[in-house]
């Protein structure tokens, strides 16, 4: 079996997975278990057969990002702190300033496991991403978009 491809993780968002492994292991699990215990329980064609599904989908959900969650901190290469807080070149880690039409927006370039895009933290994979990285201050990048091509002129890098 070839190895893992390396999961670039802030130190933040490692210590943000490896709390979200902590809730579900010690309290989702337990919690989830005794729900389907009890609506196994019950007596059998009552009302509670749609709670013991819900409660076994559930108890699937949480298992299997478990896994997805351990594996993510099995090849999770942390991003070199020290780089990220090089301000001279877009990088992984790093928080931008665009122009776009006038308008500034900030992203926050991070690994595929920290994306959360209504906050501003946009994927290195993703098209904006990829325009960013390795670029300076005053430089401008096109991105294409559903909408057509989208001009963004970097402002600041953090």
């Amino acid at each position: 079996m070839p190895p893992s491809k390396a999961v670039p993780v802030t130190k933040a968002g490692l210590k943000k997975l490896r709390a979200e492994l902590q809730n579900l292991i010690e309290t989702k699990r337990v919690e989830t278990a005794a729900r389907l215990q009890q609506t196994r329980e019950d007596s059998p064609g009552s009302h509670n057969e749609g709670q013991y599904e819900e409660a076994k989908n559930e108890q699937a959900f949480i298992e299997g990002r478990i896994r997805a969650i351990e594996q993510i901190l099995d090849n999770a290469e942390v991003i070199d702190e020290k780089k990220a807080h090089q301000k001279d070149m877009v990088h992984l880690g790093a928080t931008v300033t665009v122009s776009v039409a006038r308008h500034e927006q900030t992203f926050t370039i991070v690994g595929m496991v920290e994306v959360d895009a209504g906050h501003g933290f946009i994927s290195d994979e993703s098209p904006v991403g990829r325009a960013l990285l390795g670029k300076k201050i005053g430089d401008t990048v096109a991105v294409e978009a559903p909408s057509g091509q989208i001009r963004m002129k970097i402002k600041k890098i953090n």
